[in-house]
């Protein structure tokens, strides 16, 4: 892929901040580890914590991050949504309904308990504004059916 040059450059770039890189290799491999448990448990999402992971790796590690594009479980998932193949539909659903699912349970059950009272409102507006523009985002994505190697019309 292209960007394996410009992840390296940007890496380069900063190569005397040790902990930055250590801090974004940390939540790479976090993201990593989570989006390896959305393979086999469909209430997590896969693609969002791989993407999330790729990112970091970008940032931290080249050689991490060309692993993770050629890894044979997980360089799909990154492929497939760096060339503007999209999302399958089981991960638009999956993370659509664990957005809306802790988004709607923390705004209910726990601002209320966890924040003084003119705090709630406005926190509460922001995390469904965020919400919706997530879920407009996943949407709009196009919808990739495994087994098809066409990329959508743009």
């Amino acid at each position: 892929m292209n960007d394996e040059k410009s992840c390296k450059s940007r890496v380069d770039k900063k190569a005397g901040h040790s902990i930055s890189r250590a801090l974004w290799l940390s939540i790479g491999m976090i993201c990593l580890v989570l989006g390896a448990i959305g393979i086999v448990l469909p209430i997590l999402p896969t693609t969002p914590f791989l993407l999330a992971s790729a990112a970091c790796f970008c940032k931290s590690s080249p050689k991490m991050y060309k692993w993770l594009l050629n890894n044979k479980w997980f360089g799909e998932y990154i492929k497939n949504y760096k060339e503007g193949r999209g999302l399958t539909l089981k991960t638009k659903i999956t993370a659509l309904s664990v957005l809306w699912i802790t988004i709607g349970v923390s705004t209910v059950f726990f601002l209320g308990r966890l924040l003084p009272p003119p705090l709630v409102l406005p926190l509460q507006i922001a995390m469904v504004s965020v919400a919706v523009a997530v879920s407009i985002y996943l949407l709009r994505l196009p919808t990739f059916k495994k087994g098809t190697l066409e990329t959508p019309a743009k």
